[in-house]
């Protein structure tokens, strides 16, 4: 599975994320290169996730979840596209 890069916006400020799929919809967060964290989306309920070990606030953690659905192609109401 290969790593990919999104952006997210704070406070209008972008600040970029590493993100490495590690499978089952389960994602190692990274910054700087440093690992801050893994989240798990759940692919029913495009609302909720969980995280583990995660530095990072819940506006951001709903950021960075937003982004990887974005990029991972997902649709709101239907699950993956």
């Amino acid at each position: 599975m290969e790593q990919f890069r999104i952006e997210v916006a704070i406070e209008n400020q972008g600040r970029f994320y590493d993100i490495r799929p590690l499978g089952n919809a389960r994602y190692e967060i990274s910054e700087n290169g440093e690992v801050i964290g893994t989240i798990q989306l759940d692919e029913r309920d495009h609302a909720r996730c969980e995280s583990q070990g995660c530095e990072l606030d819940l506006p951001v953690l709903h950021a960075v979840r937003e982004g990887i659905q974005a990029y991972e192609g997902w649709d709101e109401a239907i699950g993956h596209a």
